[in-house]
């Protein structure tokens, strides 16, 4: 949906935090082991390997420190804050640290007694699944200010090493309002698209550029523009070639992928797009009034968001 035909809808101030332990890829353990089992090729340049972040706090403590990053750049105080939605990967198995966990994270936000919504299930999509379900509570006017967070760690070492990346710990955030930041970074929302195929939803390793492509046309057509007017996609940081080829697949330029953190961040599960969104903006490569596309494809599934970068944007 077109938010904007009726509601502007902004996201603001987005940010993160890396696991505080950086590692080269091949000081992960079992590094050598995986690359020969998997039988790759050991090129670092070919795969985009690099660094990954391993964490020793908890899913909570992340997500607490990302937020409160987020709100301290965008010079918004607790109490202004109404919703949260906290999205992880995997949420604690017994339903009593359900509450505990959301009790933590609001406790450390000093946000109070907001109602919490959580997202799990879309796997490293939860992120901009997350941000629709925001977007449409303030579209719809029951919520002014939602604080959305992803946050996540591997539960076991041997898990950072996959078929398609490399794994980090990490959480990243933003908020979503009804209002721009006419002082900080802030970013309308333009359109938004999804497609799902429900018989590839098993395939743990397979992402179809067939699906990218129903998704890019819906939201073309939303937003009345082409896939050329994008100025960036940000996407997942799955292995370089394996994301490179899917993407300019799905119909993207090699000029619009923006590859550069596969190696110094890592596959930080979800929280990918707004990691790329936030240090594109620290690196001063965001175009005022700019088209820029978080996008996030796991198998059967893909969304993206059409975000447009504010004016604010140009200091």
């Amino acid at each position: 949906m077109n938010l904007n035909q009726t509601t502007g809808v902004f996201v603001r101030a987005p940010r993160y935090v890396l696991g505080e332990i950086t590692r080269k890829h091949d000081e992960i353990d079992g590094f050598a082991e995986f690359v020969d089992e998997a039988r790759m090729v050991p090129d670092a340049d070919l795969w985009g390997w690099g660094e990954v972040h391993q964490t020793a706090l908890t899913t909570a403590e992340l997500a607490v420190e990302a937020g409160s990053r987020t709100l301290a750049a965008a010079a918004v105080e607790p109490g202004e804050v109404d919703a949260l939605v906290l999205c992880s990967t995997r949420f604690p198995a017994e339903i009593a640290q359900h509450g505990e966990l959301i009790a933590t994270v609001l406790r450390g936000l000093e946000l109070g007694p907001v109602p919490v919504t959580g997202v799990t299930l879309n796997r490293c999509a939860n992120l901009l699944v997350g941000l629709r379900v925001a977007a449409a509570m303030v579209a719809a006017g029951q919520h002014r200010t939602v604080l959305v967070i992803t946050t996540d760690r591997v539960a076991e070492e041997s898990e950072r090493l996959t078929e398609f990346a490399l794994f980090s710990d990490g959480a990243a955030s933003c908020l979503v309002t009804q209002q721009a930041d006419t002082a900080g970074d802030s970013y309308e929302w333009v359109a938004d698209a999804g497609a799902l195929d429900p018989a590839a939803l098993g395939r743990v390793t397979e992402i179809s550029a067939d699906l990218a492509k129903v998704a890019n046309a819906q939201l073309c057509a939303e937003a009345g523009i082409t896939l050329d007017a994008i100025d960036g996609l940000l996407h997942n940081n799955i292995y370089l070639p394996i994301v490179t080829m899917k993407e300019v697949q799905a119909g993207f330029s090699l000029s619009q992928l923006d590859t550069a953190n596969i190696a110094r961040v890592g596959h930080c599960f979800a929280a990918d797009p707004l990691i790329n969104l936030a240090d594109r903006r620290s690196a001063g490569t965001i175009r005022p009034d700019g088209l820029y596309l978080l996008a996030s494809s796991v198998s059967g599934f893909r969304v993206c968001v059409l975000l447009r970068a504010g004016e604010s944007l140009i200091s």
